[in-house]
Parts: C-alpha cells; sequence; structure tokens
C-alpha cells in the first residue's frame, strides 16, 4: 500500500494533491497544515471532485501518526506573497526555516523510514537543512531541483524549433533560483548539439526565458503551480516505480558539500547515484558560483 504526506497546502501543495490523486499515485493520501481547517476542508474538496472517475485514493487529514507509514512526505510549506515582491527565491528563506524547524522535530520524532520530496523555496538551501534536522540518510532527502527549470528549458527549445519538448534532450542545472543555468553544450536534439541548430543569440533569450518565467507567472497569476505539481509528481511516480530514471533533482553532491540540482539516478530507495556533466569552463564558472550562492544562504556550516 503506498501512502504520501503533504506538509503545506498553499497553492502548491494542494495542487500536488490533486495531481497525485488525479493520476492514482498512492492509495492513501494524509494532508497537513497549520492553518485550522484546511486539511479537512482539502479532504472534503478532493474527494467531491474525483466521485465517478476511476481509482480509488483514500484521502484524510493527518495526524502525526500518519508520518511512521508514510511511504514519501512532500514538504510544500511557503509564503507565495514573498515572491510577489522579490524576484529571488532565497528572499523566502527567512521564513521557511522556520517551518523547517518547526516540522523537522515532528518528523524526526515520528520513526519516518520513508523518503521525504521538499518542494519548499529555497529549494537546496531547504532540502539541506531538512536533512540535517532530522537526520533522515542523504539519499532519502531529494529536492525537487531543477526539474521544473528544465522542462521550462525543453518548451522555451521546442517552442523555437515546432517540436515536441520531450525530444529535446538536456538540462537545467545548479540552483532552484538566479544562480540556475543551462548547461548549453550538453543540449542536443536526436543527438545534434544544439549549438549547431540554435544561434548564440536565440540559445541567450531562451536561457533568460527560463530563469524569469516562474516569475512572470506569479505576476500575472499570483503563483505557479501546475508545473511544480507535475515536477513532483514524476519524481513520486519514479520513486514508487523504482524507475531509476536520471532527474536533475537537488540531492547532495558531495564534491561541493552541498545540495544543488544535478542529473541523479532516482529510484525505490530514494537517491541512488550521481551523473556528473561534461561542462565546459563558462559553465563550470556558473556551477561553482551557484555552489557559493546556496553554501552562503546555509545557516550550516
Amino acid at each position: 500500500m503506498r501512502k504520501i504526506s503533504i506538509i503545506g497546502l498553499g497553492n502548491v501543495g494542494a495542487t500536488v494533491a490533486h495531481t497525485i490523486v488525479e493520476r492514482s499515485l498512492c492509495d492513501t493520501l494524509a494532508l497537513f497544515d497549520k492553518k485550522e481547517g484546511l486539511a479537512r476542508a482539502e479532504v472534503s474538496d478532493l474527494s467531491d471532485g474525483f466521485v465517478r472517475r476511476n481509482g480509488h485514493v483514500n484521502i484524510l487529514a493527518g495526524e502525526k501518526e500518519d508520518l511512521k507509514d508514510s511511504d514519501i512526505i512532500i514538504f510544500a510549506p511557503g509564503d507565495i506573497t514573498i515572491l510577489q515582491r522579490y524576484s529571488d527565491r532565497l528572499k523566502e528563506f527567512e521564513y521557511t526555516k522556520t517551518c523547517v524547524e518547526e516540522w523537522a522535530p515532528i518528523i524526526k520524532n515520528s520513526d519516518f523510514k520513508g523518503i521525504l520530496v521538499s518542494i519548499t523555496n529555497p529549494c537546496d538551501v531547504i532540502a539541506q537543512y531538512m536533512q540535517h534536522l532530522t537526520e533522515i540518510p542523504k539519499q532519502r532527502v531529494i529536492g525537487t531541483g531543477t526539474v521544473l527549470d528544465t522542462a521550462r528549458m525543453k518548451n522555451a527549445v521546442a517552442r523555437v524549433l515546432n517540436i515536441d519538448p520531450n525530444s529535446v534532450d538536456g538540462y537545467v542545472i545548479a540552483e532552484h533560483g538566479n544562480s540556475q543555468f543551462v548547461a548549453w553544450s550538453q543540449v542536443s536534439i536526436a543527438t545534434k548539439p544544439i549549438m549547431d541548430i540554435l544561434d548564440k543569440e536565440t540559445i541567450d533569450k531562451i536561457e533568460e526565458d527560463t530563469k524569469v518565467r516562474a516569475f512572470e507567472t506569479i505576476k500575472a497569476k499570483g503563483y505557479t503551480s501546475y508545473g511544480i505539481a507535475n515536477s513532483t509528481s514524476i519524481i513520486v511516480e519514479t520513486i514508487f516505480q523504482d524507475a531509476k530514471t536520471i532527474l536533475p533533482v537537488s540531492s547532495y553532491s558531495k564534491k561541493d558539500g552541498c545540495y544543488i540540482g544535478h542529473p541523479t539516478i532516482v529510484g525505490r530507495d530514494g537517491i541512488l547515484g550521481d551523473y556528473e556533466l561534461d561542462l565546459n569552463q563558462e559553465e563550470l564558472e556558473k556551477w561553482n558560483k551557484a555552489v557559493n550562492t546556496i553554501k552562503d544562504t546555509l545557516p550550516i556550516k
């Protein structure tokens, strides 16, 4: 029996819950939020929304004992009003670190043995801080990393070339934030390097569009939700299927000493291994800048 707990039912957490139920990714879904009555309200609304649909998920307002036997905990607290004011995810840390400090002892004391998937921004910093405070083995704490940013890059390239984004091979890596970058030296279409297909001006525009896309959406809509819900669901599905899929999640890099988004093998036991990209000198400099940005923000050294 597959069981998931979601902590935090704002725009992101609620959309993740809906996506998980829509795709029947688990048998039981336990919902948690600090706002009184919100978890029960979401249970009611989700349950009403899935009458006469295929599949069944047992949805419930979570109690702390539900954490213990969960296979996956999705950590999703946040305050979108911060990103509505600032175009830098690092600005969220002052608030979200308190969410980690509140929930990490609860998760630790629950004797949870599953995999923790963290969405909360700043993604890389929060994943590492959560791992540090819960003392869950590093391979079982995963940040959503640059999975969503990679999807945005593939969509942007696909729009220019009028092809399916799934036909674009490559990754956005490093921080899920302003120091992220596209590893263009490794992006290809049907094994043909993207540098042989698009000119530098187009590539630079795609990279900038990828970086600011979330903030453009937030400016118009107030928040983003569908993209990150899909990215999170891909990670959940990969774990439950033991698919051993290579995803650019945020996981611990021994070489760099921090959590950071990079191609990683994901399966039933969490992080199964890394794939290091063969970066050029310019990309290596961007990578090191991102590493320093993450480390400088961490409250642990």
